[in-house]
């Protein structure tokens, strides 16, 4: 079993940074892809960022190419992800997920996710 936990979640301005941190328990991270996703009240939950069990590999959503990058430390069981030039429309809660290592979840979003974090919010103002 593994319990993952966000943090790093806030109230920014627009045009702000913010950096999110993912840390998990109960197991090692490194066999694991890891993602990011988010939602808003009345939509579903969409891909935001994604990341190889190797840390080479990312993919991200169009929304957030060259605003957000994804990383991971897997010595300390922590995923990272890189907020910059936060718009309002970025407001949102934050998921973290854990999904097989051989999934395409960390690129794309779709596949199985093993485990879900709880959340933190992030709230971008105008």
């Amino acid at each position: 079993q593994v319990q993952l936990v966000e943090s790093g979640g806030g109230l920014v301005q627009a045009g702000g940074s913010l950096r999110l941190s993912c840390a998990a328990s109960g197991r090692t991270l490194s066999s694991f892809a890891m993602g990011w996703f988010r939602q808003t009240p009345g939509k579903e939950r969409e891909f935001v960022a994604g990341i190889r069990w190797t840390g080479i590999s990312t993919g991200y959503a169009d929304a957030v190419k060259g605003r957000f990058t994804v990383s991971r430390d897997n010595a300390k069981n922590t995923v990272y992800l890189q907020m910059n030039s936060l718009k309002p429309e970025d407001t949102a809660v934050y998921y973290c997920a854990a999904g097989p290592s051989y999934g395409t979840m960390w690129y794309n979003g779709q596949g199985q996710v093993d485990y879900w974090g709880k959340g933190t919010l992030v709230t971008v103002s105008s």
